[in-house]
């Protein structure tokens, strides 16, 4: 396995000596049959679990029929998510379909440039960004992204973007170029930094006030990731943009733009050949289908308290490792005293049998399924002792 990957695939990530080969909600099976428990969920993307037998009975269904025409015709599934998303969203706005996170935050920067032109020309054109954000690996997403080390080589970038150091600063950065501000509400990749809600609402009053649009990446924190189906919604503010992605497909590649400017596009003005086909955005639905009903009857809320619960004793037995602990939902993180630690901690929890994640800051980042169970939290601290144990 490991010399195909030396010698077939580009060395793109540093990627652990584990091969899994099947799981169950929260539980991974690796090759040679030891099991983990699952903190990561594929990096927020599994959030219906491993194995999901009502999401593995609907793609299969539709595999049956028609996977995929093009968006030349009218694909129902498609328009279904999208009445779905909206309708849950409780914005008034129309959705694109993409492939992946950074195709959807790829299309806001479009929609950003285009409100901007005035007779096709480009009249407002910056888009603000925050430092230590993340929105993806394309090269216009890339540059969007507020991490100076992320712009290490690729150039030239697209220009137009503005970094501000916090929300505080964005106002002062505003200028008659200004189309756009673009956030994460919780920064994942950053370091899992949930923003302070008066500042964000104070701000998306400001930018309204200035016709400047509020776009918001929930790649990571959308999809009842934070405890609502959007983090802007817990945010209680209205965006202008919103992009979604991860755990939307369970597993299934698929990214979402969607906004108010509902007549922003015209026809050739964006296109994806495989966004939103059928068994993307069937796969979607029923994993909307899966999560409203645990949001409905009080399963996702109890079990993101019990998960919260849980992860602050963690950290409270371990005073002099972890410093802080950060984020909101079933997307925290435990601020470590070095990256050094860091590192340790993970290979530790790795041969304990628990997947957990690192992000900036310092972070050990965790983002179980949404359907993890208590049993399954509960195995998985278990584990984590264990692992700071043998440190």
């Amino acid at each position: 396995m490991t010399k195909n990957f030396d010698n077939y695939v580009l060395p793109t990530y540093g990627r652990q000596n584990v091969s899994f080969t099947a799981g169950k909600n929260a539980v991974l099976m690796d090759s040679e049959g030891k099991e983990y428990i699952d903190f990561s969920a594929g990096i927020a993307v599994c959030s219906v679990g491993h194995a999901n037998e009502r999401l593995s009975k609907a793609i299969c269904d539709q595999v049956n029929k028609v996977i995929h025409v093009s968006n030349l015709y009218y694909i129902e599934p498609q328009a279904e998510c999208a009445r779905r998303i909206v309708e849950l969203s409780g914005y008034d706005m129309k959705c694109f379909f993409g492939n992946s996170g950074a195709e959807a935050n790829e299309g806001a920067i479009k929609i950003a440039r285009k409100y901007g032109e005035v007779l096709g020309q480009p009249k407002r054109y910056k888009i603000i960004t925050l430092d230590h954000s993340f929105h993806g690996r394309t090269i216009t997403a890339l540059k969007a992204t507020g991490q100076e080390s992320m712009h290490n080589y690729f150039g030239p970038f697209p220009d137009g973007f503005v970094y501000a150091k916090n929300i505080d600063e964005i106002e002062s950065l505003i200028d008659d170029h200004t189309v756009a501000v673009m956030i994460e509400l919780v920064q994942g990749e950053g370091g899992v930094q949930p923003q302070d809600r008066a500042k964000v609402q104070a701000l998306a009053a400001m930018l309204k006030s200035r016709d400047v649009l509020l776009m918001v990446d929930e790649v990571q924190t959308g999809i009842y990731r934070t405890g609502e189906f959007l983090a802007s919604n817990l945010y209680g503010i209205e965006p202008d943009v919103i992009t979604l992605a991860k755990g939307l497909g369970g597993g299934v590649p698929i990214g979402v733009v969607m906004t108010s400017k509902k007549d922003i596009f015209a026809p050739g003005d964006h296109g994806s050949t495989f966004g939103g086909n059928y068994l993307s955005t069937t796969a979607a639905n029923e994993v909307l289908d899966i999560l409203e009903e645990i949001k409905e009857n009080g399963e996702l809320d109890e079990h993101l308290l019990y998960f919260e619960t849980a992860l602050a004793a963690f950290a409270a037995s371990h005073p002099a490792v972890f410093l802080e602990h950060v984020g909101l939902g079933m997307m925290r993180g435990l601020r470590v005293v070095d990256g050094e630690t860091l590192g340790k901690i993970i290979n530790a929890a790795r041969e304990a049998g628990v997947i957990v994640l690192k992000a900036g800051r310092n972070t050990l980042r965790f983002l179980p399924p949404l359907t993890i169970t208590k049993g399954e939290i509960d195995e998985g601290f278990v584990r984590l002792e264990k692992a700071m144990s043998n440190l």
